[in-house]
């Protein structure tokens, strides 16, 4: 699916679920939380693609794939954080939007560990 397709999907659930919140404003959240979906699944085809691509790049210049996991896992809580908080703020829960940007943002360091000790491990063994 093209990005002109997905722009459409994504004008036409907003409309709506403007349209749906001054009357029902549940229904308007979930309108926008399935089209989010829908977005997500067409965009995931792209990311598998991208994925190929840095796995192949990273066999040719000799990189372990466990470097590549911890970067792969960041950009996922980046993006999960970021997606989760931005329907808490739809929802009305900005609090709620804020406290979760706050825990990604400790999980993503968390888990960019691994990548941080093999830099340090590298640039070890280069002194």
């Amino acid at each position: 699916m093209d990005i002109l397709k997905l722009a459409a999907l994504a004008v036409t659930a907003a409309l709506c679920a403007l349209t749906l919140r001054g009357r029902v404003p549940e229904l308007a959240v979930v309108l926008a939380l399935g089209a989010g979906c829908l977005l997500l699944g067409q965009a995931m085809e792209a990311v598998a693609g991208v994925r190929g691509l840095a796995d192949s790049l990273a066999r040719t210049a000799g990189l372990s794939p466990e470097i590549w996991k911890p970067v792969w896992k960041t950009v996922g809580v980046g993006v999960v954080t970021r997606l989760a908080s931005a329907v808490c703020r739809d929802a009305g829960e900005g609090g709620v939007a804020a406290f979760l940007e706050t825990a990604g943002a400790a999980l993503a360091l968390f888990t960019a560990l691994p990548l941080v000790e093999a830099v340090f491990t590298t640039l070890g063994g280069l002194l």
